[in-house]
């Protein structure tokens, strides 16, 4: 379970976040919905331990986040959060396999590789070069190499931000069903998408505080 209690983030540019107290239930899928610069990839990070809240705090079954150390936080996410970032953060001259088996550095085992490749429809292409994918197959294997851990907890930034509509649904269909049984949280402007969720969390509805000189590429 993910509690998210009092939590504010202050930027640099005096932009400030307010979030109401949320709770995420494991095992539960969730969809975070919301118009750019309203918070949602700022919360993924916080989560994550990318970012810390200025003021709150984050629990994480039972452990309070903000009591660990940066380096702490860094070694929670590699082995139990999956990360999908927005733009993939694959390498494009490697090949699907050698973006993932990349992971055996941070003593990520990948031997269910294949299988992800295969449930994710993309198995054939585990010897092709990133940059020869279209990019639904990018993004599958950007799903693929963020659940090749087994992690509980799943997070994706707009895992069909660069898709047209039919494959970003069938990419959202595919997260779902191998994220079953973890903790998904997916940020999305689409709300089309809802249907495919547990929840859906309306962020425009849980954040306050902000101000005009807000940046989307910042917060959103």
């Amino acid at each position: 379970m993910i509690e998210i209690k009092s939590v504010t983030k202050q930027f640099q540019n005096e932009t400030a976040i307010d979030y109401k107290d949320i709770i995420f239930e494991s095992g539960k899928s969730y969809m975070l919905l919301g118009a750019s610069g309203c918070g949602k990839s700022t919360l993924l990070n916080m989560i994550a331990g990318i970012m810390s809240p200025t003021s709150g705090s984050i629990i994480i079954d039972g452990v309070n986040m903000q009591e660990k150390s940066q380096k702490e936080k860094d070694k929670f996410r590699i082995k139990s959060i999956g990360y999908i970032f927005q733009d993939f953060k694959l390498i494009n001259d490697m090949t699907v396999m050698d973006n993932i088996d990349i992971l055996k550095l941070e003593g990520i085992d990948t031997q269910n590789a294949p299988k992800l490749l295969s449930e994710l429809g993309i198995l054939e292409k585990k010897s092709s070069k990133i940059k020869h994918l279209s990019g639904g197959q990018k993004q599958r294997v950007a799903i693929a190499r963020a659940l090749v851990k087994s992690p509980e907890i799943i997070l994706a930034d707009e895992p069909t931000g660069n898709l047209n509509f039919a494959i970003g649904e069938q990419v959202i269909k595919e997260l779902v069903k191998v994220s079953k049984g973890k903790t998904l949280i997916a940020v999305t402007h689409d709300e089309r998408l809802g249907i495919y969720f547990d929840e859906i969390i309306d962020m425009n509805e849980i954040t306050s505080g902000m101000k005009d000189v807000i940046s989307p590429k910042e917060v959103e």
